[in-house]
């Protein structure tokens, strides 16, 4: 069981190459997006909820398992992260690469409640809900660039 929860936390194990994980991660996203796009929104809505759900019960024992705290093997994190960013970019290298820059770009520098949340909070929803966040600034950026 153990194998699983790591494969799936440390996002099909791209958290173990050598540099910038969180990066390896988000990338990992793409190619998981280009599946959901595939489905219907209640449908889309509902994997995104079981991704959730997942990634801060993965992350969480994984956590454990190696026994330390926000380990930056764990990726799920970022992969729910992007997923966010991505909910209704066009299906476009542009706007993918601009929902990858800019979730990274808030990841990275942490705004409010960014920042509290990865200081404040343990476990596998601490290791989660910085990204979520994060995911929310990167949304909103793409939302409003859509409207433009």
């Amino acid at each position: 069981m153990n194998n699983l929860i790591m494969f799936i936390a440390t996002g099909f194990y791209s958290g173990y190459l050598p540099i910038a994980p969180g990066t390896w991660g988000s990338l990992m996203a793409l190619p998981l997006n280009f599946l959901l796009l595939k489905l219907s929104t209640p449908y889309y809505a509902m994997a995104l909820v079981i991704i959730f759900v997942l990634a801060v019960a993965t992350a969480g024992s994984a956590e454990k398992i190696i026994d330390r705290k926000d380990p930056g093997i764990v990726v799920i994190d970022e992969i729910i992260g992007m997923l966010i960013t991505l909910i209704g970019a066009p299906f476009t290298p542009l706007a993918w690469a601009a929902g990858f820059l800019l979730f990274r770009l808030f990841d990275i520098w942490k705004p409010f409640p960014v920042r509290w949340a990865d200081r404040h909070l343990n476990g596998g929803l601490g290791i989660v809900l910085d990204d979520v966040l994060a995911a929310a600034y990167a949304l909103l950026c793409m939302q409003i660039f859509r409207l433009w």
